[in-house]
């Protein structure tokens, strides 16, 4: 999966001073998230939080800048010398273009730099935005500096014990972004708070992850335990009974498995899965990973959604985006082409929709112990609406209620 690029400094820093009225200032950088289209109740979402703009701020901090975070496009009470846009997913990427008019208007004479991951993934079309500078990768400097959360005032820590990943899936943009796979040996010294939430792209895949699995099951902040989330898939494959025992251990809640390959996979899926329900995991907890509009078509991603119920466990879609896709208008509720957003060339749109649907639908099932499925479980109706049994495969249909 893909994870959060930091942005650049300049190659040479300037003095971190100016004057201005003869008295001494110092610099001014301007740190800005753009309003991505995130559905959520809060704006710094622990699965959006800008990791890299933060560190970025103790890294200028300590310098001696003067630093602000905003969200989105602002009128503001302050001249930055320097603004540094991050950006997300590639077809995400009008909401950076925006950012970038916005603060170029607002502050011709200030430098506009645009890192994270569409400009590291597409450097060429993010310059086009009327930025001055492209940054690609990760800022070394700026990644050995602990995150400056004050300025978003939440109440979980992000964690990388690793950058990169060993794999070179074709739908992920990872391997070259962070072409290198980097690990730490320990974060003990660096747990802050009781909720951690981690980015690594293949976490297992850490040499020394039994080392840190055991730390966190030994480590108390506050005097209280320590929780964790994995925002990736955990890569089964490289899943032992032991590696799950201490995954449970360490307090990881709600693991997911991913379950990026054909449905002939199922039987080491399901030995990845009883691995997890051995370690003390309630199915209803673990969620498979998958992705669609892929290469498996509609039929096989349902052989594998009927696994999944006949498992009894939930599960984590994405919908695939080509890395190089600058736009994504999909609509559940109305019919669509191709120039709306990317449909594969073995999926339609009927399908794409109707398997969202069915894995909608029969999570809800899951989590609820229910065998059917009706509307009323979403709409909070009295009667009974649409009955829609999980257990078998929905044909495509353009009925998208």
């Amino acid at each position: 999966m893909i994870t959060f690029a930091a942005l650049s400094p300049t190659k040479k820093f300037k003095p971190s001073i100016r004057v201005e009225l003869g008295m001494a200032v110092p610099q001014s950088i301007l740190l800005v998230q753009p309003e991505f289209p995130i559905v959520s109740k809060s704006r710094w979402h622990k699965s959006f939080l800008p990791i890299g703009l933060l560190k970025l701020a103790s890294y200028y901090r300590k310098k001696g800048y003067r630093v602000k975070l905003v969200y989105g496009k602002e009128n503001l009470n302050f001249y930055p010398d320097k603004i540094m846009i991050s950006s997300l997913f590639t077809y995400w990427s009008k909401y950076v273009w925006d950012c970038v008019g916005h603060y170029k208007q607002l502050y011709p004479n200030a430098k506009v730099v645009v890192g994270g991951v569409y400009a590291s993934l597409m450097p060429e079309h993010c310059k086009q935005s009327g930025c001055d500078e492209v940054f690609k990768g990760v800022h070394k400097a700026a990644e050995k500096c602990e995150p400056a959360y004050d300025l978003v005032g939440v109440g979980y820590q992000i964690i990388h014990t690793s950058r990169g990943c060993i794999r070179r899936c074709k739908f992920c943009g990872v391997w070259k972004i962070e072409p290198k796979f980097e690990s730490k040996k320990s974060i003990k010294n660096e747990i802050r708070s009781n909720q951690l939430v981690f980015y690594d792209n293949n976490l297992l895949a850490n040499p020394y992850i039994e080392n840190i699995l055991e730390e966190i099951a030994n480590t108390k902040y506050n005097g209280r335990a320590v929780y964790c989330e994995s925002q990736c898939g955990f890569d089964g494959r490289l899943l032992t009974p032991k590696l799950a025992e201490l995954i449970k251990k360490a307090r990881f809640q709600y693991p997911k498995i991913a379950w990026d390959g054909p449905y002939s996979e199922h039987r080491n899926v399901k030995k990845q899965l009883d691995m997890l329900i051995d370690a003390g995991y309630s199915r209803r907890d673990i969620s498979i990973f998958t992705i669609y509009n892929w290469d498996y078509d509609f039929r096989e991603m349902e052989k594998k959604r009927l696994k999944c119920w006949e498992w009894r466990v939930q599960i984590s879609d994405c919908r695939y985006k080509p890395l190089d896709q600058t736009y994504d208008n999909y609509s559940p509720k109305r019919v669509q082409t191709g120039e709306d957003y990317f449909m594969h060339p073995k999926w339609t749109d009927a399908e794409v929709k109707q398997f969202r649907k069915n894995v909608r639908r029969q999570n809800i099932c899951v989590r609820m112990g229910f065998n059917i499925h009706d509307n009323s479980l979403e709409r909070k109706k009295k009667s009974i609406g649409l009955i829609w049994d999980p257990s078998r495969i929905s044909p495509p249909s353009y009925n998208i209620a």
